[in-house]
């Protein structure tokens, strides 16, 4: 179990490194997908770790989450390319108010 939480947190850390560099907008969308993945992974694990199914319903939960936020965080990266040409965010000041 140990192996599975030790791997959970290599792919949250490096999702959470990707999301604090911010090269582009693609770049974030992959590591926040990245750290979700690592939750998943964990809830999992302490599910099993424990012998119920807690863990597993949270997983599918945030697994649901994460299919919305595909679908609506593609298409934001979509529309800002179609106006800017770049997906960089530094230069996507596009959402701001």
């Amino acid at each position: 179990m140990t192996e599975y939480l030790t791997l959970s947190m290599l792919l949250f850390s490096i999702g959470a490194i990707g999301v604090l560099v911010r090269r582009n907008a693609i770049i974030v969308f992959m590591c926040v997908e990245l750290m979700l993945n690592a939750a998943n992974l964990a809830f999992v694990s302490f599910a099993r770790q424990h012998g119920n199914l807690d863990g597993q319903v949270a997983a599918f939960f945030v697994m649901v989450v994460a299919a919305a936020e595909v679908t609506i965080g593609l298409a934001i990266i979509v529309s800002i390319y179609r106006t800017r040409r770049t997906t960089s965010v530094d230069d996507a000041n596009l959402l701001k108010a």
